[in-house]
């Protein structure tokens, strides 16, 4: 078993890329530039995350209109599925 065999497998490749990644990863994280894409990149996710919040409560409150009035109507008898 040479080291040639080793670094063919999938694992020994993602192992070193990993070695790479972190051993270049300090250096490319402090610069400027990264630091603000990094920064706008958060910023627009916490943007979509509030606007994903909002649309699902919207929701909600739509579904819990619809649930309340369906029990009202139930309870007064006025239930359109009873209607054959």
């Amino acid at each position: 078993m040479n080291i040639f065999s080793i670094l063919k497998g999938k694992k020994a490749i993602t192992f070193i890329g990993g070695i790479v990644a972190g051993l270049a990863l300090p250096s490319i994280v402090k610069s400027k530039t990264m630091k603000k894409a990094a920064v706008q990149v958060v910023a627009k996710s916490l943007y979509i995350k509030d606007e994903a919040k909002s649309a699902c409560e919207a929701i909600k409150e739509d579904a819990q209109d619809v649930y309340a009035e369906a029990k009202k109507k139930a309870l007064e008898g006025d239930c359109p599925c009873e209607e054959e």
